[in-house]
C-alpha cells in the first residue's frame, strides 16, 4: 500500500468519525412522561409551540414506519396539552409525528386559542384535512395513521367519509372512542327534543361540538349513513375503559365493523383489573400507549404491563 492510499483511508476515517460524533445530537431518545398532563408544561413554556419530537416537516418516514402519525386531541385539548405522553414515545420509536390544535375559537388569544375542539365537528374535519395534506406533501408518504382521543376519535371519521380522507389514512387508533355518541338515553332525548323544534343540534355556548356528539344528532345520523361510521380499507383500533365518566356508556366506543372492515376492540380492564383509567388517564397511561404502539406496528408487538393505573392522570 502506497502513502497516498494510507492518507486517503485516514481522511475517510476522520470524516466518518466526525459524522458519528455529530449524529447523536438529534438521535438521543426524548424523555418519556406517562401522564395525561405531561404536555401542559410545554405549552406554558412554549406558547403556541410544538412538543419535542413533533411537527418536523423534514422528517422522512422509514420502511418500518412508512405512515406519519397525526395526533387528534379531544374536547378542550390542544396540540401540546393532550399529547405529552405520546409525542416522545412515538418519536423514540421511529415515527414522524405531527400534532395540531383544531376547533379553537377563531381569533382567540393565547391561551384560549389552544383550547380546541369547541367548533362543530364538520368544521374541525376541514382543519384535519389541511393538516393531513400538508404532512403527506412534506414527507412524501402516501398515507397517515391517526391517533385520536375523545372527540378526536369521532371527528376524523367525517374527514374519511365526507372529505376524501378514506384513501389517505392507513390505521385509525381511538382512545376513549364514542362512535355512538355519549350521554345514552338522556343525550338522545335532548337531540330528539331539539330536532322536534326544527333547529340545529343542541347548542352549547362556546363548545358547539358537544351537540354533535349526542346520540341522534344530525352529525351522527350523517356519519352513520350506510349503516356504519367506518370506511373500508382503514384498519381501526378502539381502546376504551369501563371507568370512562364522559363517554357514556363506554361501550359506545366498542363497535364492530361491517364485512370487509378490520376493527380491533380493546377494553383496558380485560387484561388488567388494576387499570383504573378514566377518560383522561387512558390518554396518559403507559399501558394504553403500548397498546397503541401495537396497533400501529402489529408485526413487532410490545408486552403491555399490568399495574395500578390511577384515574385522572394515568401513569
Amino acid at each position: 500500500m502506497n502513502l497516498r492510499s494510507v492518507w486517503r483511508r485516514a481522511a475517510a476515517a476522520a470524516v466518518a468519525a466526525a459524522f458519528l460524533v455529530a449524529a447523536p445530537s438529534y438521535a438521543e431518545p426524548l424523555p418519556e412522561n406517562f401522564s395525561f398532563f405531561g404536555g401542559i408544561p410545554s405549552e406554558l413554556t412554549n406558547p403556541n409551540g410544538a412538543l419535542p419530537g413533533t411537527n418536523d416537516y423534514s422528517c422522512r418516514p422509514t420502511a418500518r414506519h412508512p405512515d406519519p402519525v397525526v395526533l387528534v386531541h379531544g374536547t378542550g385539548g390542544g396540540a401540546q396539552t393532550n399529547w405529552g405522553a405520546y409525542a416522545p414515545l412515538l418519536k423514540n420509536n421511529g415515527y414522524c409525528v405531527f400534532s395540531f390544535t383544531y376547533g379553537a375559537l377563531p381569533g382567540a388569544p393565547w391561551p384560549a386559542n389552544q383550547i380546541g375542539g369547541t367548533r362543530p365537528l364538520a368544521v374541525s374535519a376541514q382543519q384535519l384535512k389541511a393538516v393531513v395534506e400538508r404532512v403527506l406533501s412534506a414527507t412524501g408518504a402516501k398515507k397517515v395513521d391517526l391517533i385520536g382521543h375523545s372527540q378526536g376519535t369521532l371527528m376524523p371519521s367525517y374527514y374519511l367519509k365526507r372529505l376524501g380522507g378514506a384513501e389517505k389514512v392507513g390505521r385509525y387508533v381511538s382512545l376513549a372512542s364514542l362512535w355512538r355518541g355519549t350521554g345514552g338515553d338522556l343525550g338522545r332525548a335532548a337531540s330528539v327534543f331539539v330536532h322536534g323544534l326544527g333547529v340545529r343540534d343542541p347548542y352549547f355556548p362556546v363548545f358547539e361540538s358537544i351537540g354533535d356528539m349526542l346520540p341522534g344528532s344530525h352529525f351522527l345520523d350523517d356519519l352513520w349513513s350506510g349503516g356504519s361510521p367506518y370506511v373500508k380499507g382503514v384498519e381501526y383500533t378502539n381502546i376504551s375503559t369501563r371507568y370512562d365518566e364522559l363517554v357514556l356508556p363506554y361501550t359506545s366506543g366498542q363497535l364492530d365493523g361491517p364485512a370487509g372492515t378490520t376493527v380491533h376492540n380493546i377494553v383496558v380492564q380485560d387484561t388488567c383489573a388494576q387499570d383504573l383509567s378514566d377518560h383522561l388517564a387512558i390518554a396518559g397511561s403507559r399501558r394504553a400507549a403500548y397498546m397503541v404502539l401495537n396497533a400501529l406496528d402489529p408485526q413487532h408487538p410490545r408486552a403491555v404491563p399490568c399495574y395500578l393505573v390511577p384515574p385522572f392522570s394515568g401513569a
